[in-house]
């Protein structure tokens, strides 16, 4: 079996050389994919097309075989198709007939025929005489050359005829590593999936840096989500996972500066920590999942200050996409069902945050900082190779979550010290300690070991996380607490 791959149309367009390189780089692309399924499967690259070969005995393997075409970036369609030597236009409608003659019953069709090299025959020609053949032995609604149910495709190139059995649809884009590498901050969430995957399919090579908030759980979501975009749209290419630890980052935004800033002051710390992994990884670009006005921090003037934390590029691939317009695409990608259960985690929850503001205030406030901790934070990222997560992935189950609360047990509110005094934890008769999350592990090492300590957050995401690292670190007394709604 025969697959006739065509290029994304921007690639056509090039100059010879970058043509040329970019065709070679789908070659290899594909080749190394399609290796994995079966070392018999061939990639020929020709000057305006591919062509994969499936042999006979391997058939049952076409299916993935289509697959991997489908999601490898560069393929803007490809034609699975039969391939006779060509005879006269008897022939022509004879090969074709048993082809189409249960696909244009009772529909309407036209002929399409590309023609490559020195024939005495038009196009058009053969497209009559098959038409009108067709239209003859068959049970169709008849020709329409201008809205047809059915097109009948074949391809002529010199002496050889190609019929076109099915038209599969790929992603289009540029080959992967026809671009510059970029550097994706990955949160988990549908924004920071969707805005990877638009790179990778520009042809970057696409690798993940994730600011780890304080807990495993979350980083093992992540990395399963980054792990899945990798596979199945960017497996040719070798891509590296970094984690920088953020909590101590996150508490000393929290203790020193005001609420109205958290959120900007946050993101320009994740950029200068990226730009110091960038520059370890010799990459010129970071790339982020923001849109305008989403969120508070994502308004223009907040965006320019943010940006004026690094010297690198700053690629925003979603900047004007709406937010369902963005889970839409991930639904698309097959990411939605990993994606959703993600927990979306905020290290800083600010209380009337600014969307408009200023360079020199952002300056005051980051005074206050203790930059060696961003730097420590650097220092102790983990670096590991995508396809390494495979054998790192462990997560656990079994952390105990109760509704209600019995002699024995305290609650352990582990907001935002803004967000307790805003929200109070209102519960007569129970004892609750306010513990920020950023300094439980502090406040833990006190407990004692008759008492269980029920971790409580608003939305379950940071109790959980950090009764996970907790637990991990050997205090088994400790579960969540998630009241009934």
């Amino acid at each position: 079996m025969k697959f006739i791959v065509k290029l994304f149309p921007e690639i056509t367009i090039k100059s010879r050389p970058v043509r040329r390189r970019f065709i070679q780089r789908l070659q290899n692309n594909l080749q190394i994919q399609l290796k994995r399924i079966s070392s018999k499967i061939t990639v020929s690259s020709f000057w305006d097309k591919l062509e994969v070969v499936l042999p006979e005995g391997l058939l049952d393997l076409r299916e993935e075989v289509c697959g991997t075409m489908q999601r490898t970036p560069g393929v803007q369609f490809f034609l699975q198709v039969v391939e006779y030597p060509l005879g006269d236009f008897q022939d022509v409608f004879e090969r074709t007939l048993p082809l189409y003659v249960d696909r244009i019953k009772d529909k309407t069709f036209k002929v399409r025929v590309k023609r490559h090299g020195t024939h005495d025959f038009t196009s058009v020609d053969i497209q009559r005489y098959v038409g009108a053949c067709l239209l003859a032995h068959t049970q169709s609604a008849g020709v329409d050359v201008h809205n047809p149910d059915v097109y009948v495709d074949m391809e002529i190139r010199e002496d050889r005829l190609y019929v076109v059995e099915k038209i599969h649809q790929g992603l289009g884009g540029y080959p992967l590593g026809t671009q510059e590498a970029v550097l994706s901050l990955i949160s988990g969430g549908f924004d920071s999936v969707v805005a990877s995957y638009m790179t990778m399919r520009r042809g970057s090579k696409t690798h993940f840096l994730f600011f780890n908030l304080g807990g495993k759980a979350h980083e093992i979501g992540v990395k399963q989500v980054a792990l899945h975009l990798w596979q199945q749209y960017g497996s040719c290419a070798r891509v590296k996972f970094v984690s920088v630890p953020f909590d101590e980052v996150v508490g000393d935004i929290l203790q020193n500066v005001h609420h109205s800033h958290m959120g900007v002051v946050l993101k320009r710390q994740m950029m200068r920590a990226a730009e110091q992994v960038a520059d370890f990884m010799k990459i010129d670009a970071i790339v982020t999942g923001e849109s305008i006005a989403q969120v508070s921090s994502q308004t223009i003037p907040n965006l320019t200050i943010i940006d004026q934390a690094t010297t690198k590029l700053v690629i925003r691939p979603l900047i004007t996409m709406d937010k369902q317009d963005i889970v839409d695409r991930t639904k698309a990608l097959g990411c939605f069902d990993i994606v959703k259960m993600i927990p979306e985690y905020c290290g800083v929850i600010s209380d009337r945050p600014t969307s408009q503001a200023k360079i020199k205030r952002v300056l005051e406030e980051e005074a206050c900082l203790d930059m060696s901790v961003l730097t420590k934070a650097v220092y102790n990222a983990q670096t590991m190779a995508i396809d390494q997560i495979i054998e790192n992935l462990d997560i656990r189950s079994d952390i105990e979550a109760l509704s209600k609360v019995s002699e024995n047990q305290v609650i352990v509110d582990v907001r935002a010290p803004t967000e307790q005094e805003r929200k109070p934890l209102n519960m007569p008769g129970c004892e609750i300690l306010l513990v920020p999350f950023y300094e439980l592990e502090a406040a833990a090492a006190a407990w004692g070991s008759n008492t269980e300590y029920l971790l409580y957050c608003d939305k379950g995401v940071m109790s959980r996380l950090h009764a996970e690292n907790l637990q991990d670190k050997g205090f088994e007394n400790v579960k969540i607490y998630r009241p009934l709604v």
